[in-house]
């Protein structure tokens, strides 16, 4: 691999005796992980059942190596959201971040998905996750993660993260920032454009570019709260640099020591950065000769003062024929499932029913909203046609129709593909599962099952 001349004097002069190894695992293949998603499946079941090769992440008790060659992107399994594929390295700052139930989180800069989720399985569907994306395609393609992983308590924004400060001062427990930065931990990855667009003044621009993220991010933090800043380079000034400068713009933070923090994971160098605060060395960076990973930094750090923000609810209220549409909206949702999560409401949204939990019930007026709760359903000329995200967003035996097909025999893979199929089981909606996970939605009738799997995602040549 043919490195940018400057990567490779700095990174010589950084790692002095350390640099050779450091070269050489650049040019050896990268790990490949994936973290289950608990809201579907435990750790220690998905490792008795899965058909792959796995190898625990000794920093992510969600996290598993795998073989290249078994490629678990291209299995019933991941379309049903039992795991979501991630970078090994990536999966330290959801390990970090130690989200619990019920607490109120941030994820400042998380398209696509991967911290996301990793945060939403840990909250285990209690308090409220906003997940924030500046670029609306990227911001797109976030929300389609959320709803395949069937996270209910999690809300999609696409907006700068100066307007989100506006709207949430000083409101989360938890803030995430996986800053934009210039990639140098990826330059291994096989298709990343990070080492073709690299300049050896791509560090500096990304660092100014940083400090107005982590502004922002101190403005929505509560006083107590957790700020947690990941990179995914090596350059000292958007690592250590820009922690020791956003320590000297907000006295109000500390670094937090995390204990006991993870083997593998190596300390940061306050020393490598100009000005760099002593406290960084709490910091980590994970090396691709030390782990079975990429690239990247992270830090852990806590507001110490005693701010407290207002929770932002809406007002709103149904006219008579909205009140009267919602409540068949309701039973016709209850002709589909057993139950609902508790601590949720069915709100109607135009012609449209949403689940809303409890905790998501924020006032987002102004904002730029992808999804905030779970569509249900759409009404049409009172009947329900159920949406996508209600089918991943509960156990199958939670719903009253279930057709259950397996991944073993190719029927999986057929309705995947948006194939109809003989079927004789009872007529109207019905949840297609694999192997008990389940898929999306058919609707059986004249003894077929028409798929109703959404075009978009159907599997095309595979």
């Amino acid at each position: 691999m043919a490195l940018p001349q400057a990567f490779e004097q700095r990174m010589q002069r950084l790692l002095g005796e350390e640099y050779p190894a450091f070269r050489d695992a650049l040019a050896r293949p990268q790990a490949r992980g994936l973290r289950v998603n608990p809201l579907k499946i435990t750790p220690e079941a998905f490792a008795r059942q899965a058909p792959f090769t796995l190898t625990p992440v000794p920093w992510a008790a969600e996290g598993f190596f795998y073989p290249e060659e078994q490629r678990p992107g291209r299995h019933p399994w991941y379309e049903a959201g039992v795991y979501y594929i991630q970078e090994p390295s990536a999966m330290a700052v959801g390990t970090l971040a130690d989200a619990q139930p019920g607490q109120r989180i941030l994820d400042l800069c998380a398209a696509p998905g991967g911290k996301t989720t990793h945060l939403a399985g840990r909250m285990q569907g209690k308090g409220v996750l906003v997940a924030n994306e500046i670029h609306p395609g990227r911001a797109a393609i976030l929300a389609q993660s959320v709803e395949r992983m069937g996270i209910a308590n999690c809300i999609v924004c696409n907006e700068t993260p100066e307007h989100l400060a506006q709207k949430f001062p000083h409101f989360f427990d938890t803030i995430v920032v996986d800053a934009p930065c210039s990639g140098e931990g990826m330059f291994r990855k096989e298709d990343n454009p990070a080492q073709a667009e690299w300049t050896p003044e791509l560090p500096a621009f990304c660092a100014e570019r940083q400090a107005d993220i982590l502004d922002c991010a101190a403005q929505m933090l509560r006083g107590g709260g957790k700020l947690v800043y990941s990179t995914c380079t090596f350059a000292p000034e958007e690592d250590e640099g820009s922690i020791s400068r956003f320590l000297e713009r907000h006295p109000e933070f500390e670094m937090v020591s995390v204990e006991p923090a993870p083997a593998q994971l190596s300390p940061a160098h306050p020393e490598w950065a100009e000005h760099g605060h002593p406290d960084t060395a709490k910091a980590f960076r994970l090396w691709p000769h030390k782990l079975d990973g990429e690239g990247h930094f992270a830090a852990v750090l806590r507001r110490t003062d005693r701010v407290e923000g207002d929770i932002p609810t809406p007002r709103s209220k149904l006219s008579r024929k909205e009140q009267e549409l919602l409540d068949t909206g309701i039973r016709l949702i209850q002709e589909q499932v057993k139950t609902l999560p508790a601590d949720s409401s069915i709100v109607l949204r135009k012609e449209k029913l949403f689940l809303l939990p409890d905790a998501c019930a924020l006032d987002l007026s102004g904002l730029r909203v992808k999804t905030w709760g779970v569509e249900l359903g759409t009404m049409k000329k009172n009947r329900l046609e159920p949406a996508h995200a209600l089918s991943h967003v509960l156990p199958a035996e939670d719903f009253c129709r279930i057709c259950n097909l397996h991944e073993a025999d190719g029927s999986a893979e057929a309705y995947l593909r948006g194939e109809t199929f003989p079927y004789d089981g009872e007529k109207g909606w019905t949840v297609v599962t694999a192997d008990g996970f389940v898929l999306g939605w058919g609707k059986a009738a004249g003894g077929m099952m028409k798929n109703h799997y959404p075009k978009g995602l159907r599997w095309v040549g595979k």
